[in-house]
């Protein structure tokens, strides 16, 4: 079962890699890893996507408690919370397959974000299912390269974590 951990830590060096240690030592893989400043400069909010099924997840967030920088774990229910990635995805694209591409894009409200005489690079914003399904359409014109982001979320509503 995955989990979205939604981490406040001090932003200061060496969090992350404490962070990241104590889940490697627990024997924990980490899906999915984004890490940026909140609306606190002196805050960051670590997005942890991990999959629990073998071990319990309350032993590793009492140990991440433990951690000086850490403030604030919250393990963010996909329904009550609102989550997204960022991909970009440079597909080759002929003059004649430019408006294909054009139209997948426009359906899923992405935004082609630079054009040269061979490629189109696309960024899509959303969930993993619909980044999935818009992979799986641009698949045919040959992907030349992806990037994709970790998972970023936030709890539902105008109750907040800090």
């Amino acid at each position: 079962m995955k989990h979205i951990l939604s981490v406040l830590v001090e932003n200061k060096p060496g969090v992350l890699a404490r962070v990241a240690s104590l889940f490697r030592r627990r024997g924990f893989n980490i899906d999915s890893l984004a890490v940026g400043p909140t609306e606190d400069p002196t805050i960051s909010r670590m997005t942890i996507v991990v999959d629990v099924a073998e071990h319990p997840l309350e032993q590793v967030e009492k140990q991440l408690h433990k951690l000086i920088n850490v403030l604030k774990i919250s393990d963010l229910d996909p329904k009550e919370s609102v989550e997204r990635e960022l991909v970009l995805i440079k597909v080759d694209a002929t003059a004649k397959e430019r408006p294909e591409i054009i139209e997948i894009v426009d359906i899923f409200r992405a935004k082609i974000v630079d054009v040269s005489q061979k490629t189109v690079t696309v960024e899509v914003t959303g969930t993993g299912d619909k980044i999935k399904a818009m992979e799986d359409l641009l698949r045919p014109y040959s992907i030349r390269e992806l990037v994709r982001t970790g998972k970023v979320a936030l709890g539902r509503g105008s109750v907040t974590e800090t």
